[in-house]
């Protein structure tokens, strides 16, 4: 993730010295040109994050899975010896 943000800044620092070159000896314009690229980079920033956030919660919810596999399958196999006595109870009332 460190290298990822890293590269993003380093884009960053590419689009503005291609902003600075759209607008010799002007600063307004290019003032405004790196705050706009300083957004889209943010926006692209977030997206990875958000990216690296859904990967994680994946992964966890993986491991969770995998950890519990066997507790569940003791669960399901205790709640179908109670629904076959249950059955049997009501089959013999």
């Amino acid at each position: 993730m460190k290298a990822s943000l890293l590269f993003l800044l380093a884009c960053a620092a590419v689009l503005a010295v291609g902003a600075r070159a759209d607008t010799p000896g002007e600063p307004e314009p290019l003032v405004r040109k790196v705050q706009e690229y300083v957004q889209k980079a943010s926006v692209m920033a977030k997206s990875a994050l958000g990216a690296v956030r859904e990967s994680e919660a994946a992964q966890h919810a993986r491991r969770w899975l995998e950890d519990n596999a066997e507790l569940v399958k003791q669960r399901v196999a205790w709640m179908k010896e109670q629904l076959q006595e249950l059955w049997k109870q009501a089959r013999a009332a």
